[in-house]
């Protein structure tokens, strides 16, 4: 299904074409969900913005991806750039443990950080002892969800809808299709931001329009299809929080949930990546028409911005860490990374992918 999505996506006929020369080279961001890690796609976000070589045409992200995509998008349409870093700041300044938000969100935030509830931390030992006896539909019957005043605090949804100068799109889990739910920037709301990070067993699934949502990783995370029909560029930078090797063969229960986690919340990528792959090399065959136009596809450049040089030094507990002296530290890796990425790779911008997508799609054959 997914697949299907991302062939008849390749077939725009509603992104805009560009003229003339480039001041700066434009770019589609896709952001993925890490807990408390975000931080580090925080930071990546804040250099892409001050380095000024991008231009930033689209931007997608899943759970606290797209709480950064949102945030973003909010300053974009508040003052620009400027405003976009500063948005950022306040956010992650206000939900490290020595912010500002009420007691009842700080509860709600720290789980929201967790991302997923793990072995071996607090967080896992908290939902066991609830879990055997209760559902979120038992210990919060009125479905009270701080969550809601949290975003809206932060955010001008009216602004952000109406700001048309970037596309912007978040992911949530159908709970009763098991499809992905794609919320375009016209609705975007803080409802659709809460179904994003809606974690199933402490949240009860946010109903949008009668329609059960939960956290967008598990089907999309991130997801890329999207631009290809409401964009001009062809290069997308995914921003990869999850780490995709590790070198050691995890053997406690915690380091064993720890990459069940990672592989699943990392596997709808490689879905993307193989459909995009395919298009590019029918159109490098002559096998496919490339253009913007009915009956043509476009070639997809990809690039990619891991966490996987600094995660490895981070276990599974620090997804749910607050600090934020923590918060710091990940943000300024995801400047130096982004900063990295510049200098090796602008110039591969509008020209290739500086991901191997073939080998990142293919199975692995005994």
């Amino acid at each position: 299904m997914v697949v299907k999505a991302i062939l008849n996506s390749l077939m725009p006929g509603r992104a805009a074409d560009r003229q003339g020369a480039q001041t700066t080279k434009p770019i589609n961001l896709a952001l993925q969900g890490g807990g408390a890690h975000g931080a580090f796609t925080w930071g990546v976000l804040e250099q892409i913005l001050t380095d000024g070589r991008l231009a930033i045409e689209g931007i997608s992200g899943t759970s606290a991806g797209a709480v950064n995509a949102v945030m973003l998008a909010d300053g974009m349409a508040r003052g620009g750039r400027d405003e976009a870093i500063k948005r950022l700041a306040d956010f992650w300044r206000a939900v490290s443990n020595n912010g500002n938000l009420p007691a009842v969100q700080r509860a709600v935030v720290e789980r929201l950080m967790s991302f997923i509830p793990l072995e071996g931390t607090p967080m896992q030992a908290w939902l066991d002892t609830i879990s055997k006896y209760f559902s979120p539909y038992d210990f919060n019957p009125l479905n009270i969800n701080p969550l809601k005043d949290l975003f809206e605090r932060f955010v001008d949804f009216g602004a952000v809808r109406a700001y048309p100068d970037l596309q912007l799109f978040i992911s949530a889990t159908n709970v009763q299709t098991g499809r992905v739910r794609i919320f375009s920037r016209e609705k975007i709301t803080a409802e659709a931001l809460m179904a994003s990070a809606c974690l199933p067993l402490l949240f009860r699934a946010v109903e949008i329009d009668g329609v059960p949502y939960w956290d967008g990783g598990y089907l999309a995370n991130p997801v890329i299809f999207p631009f290809f029909g409401t964009t001009a560029t062809e290069d997308v930078l995914v921003v990869q929080i999850n780490p995709l090797v590790r070198q050691e063969t995890p053997t406690s229960a915690s380091e064993i949930m720890n990459r069940i986690n990672e592989i699943t919340f990392n596997s709808s990528l490689p879905s993307e990546y193989r459909a995009i792959e395919f298009v590019a090399r029918l159109i490098d065959r002559g096998r496919l028409p490339r253009g913007v136009g009915p009956g043509q596809y476009r070639r997809i450049n990809v690039h990619r911005i891991v966490f996987d040089r600094f995660g490895a030094h981070f276990d599974a507990s620090s997804k749910i860490t607050t600090d934020y002296t923590f918060f710091e530290t990940l943000r300024v890796n995801g400047k130096r990374a982004a900063r990295r990425f510049l200098d090796n790779h602008f110039d591969d911008i509008g020209v290739r992918s500086t991901v191997d997508l073939l080998a990142e799609a293919q199975a692995e054959w005994a």
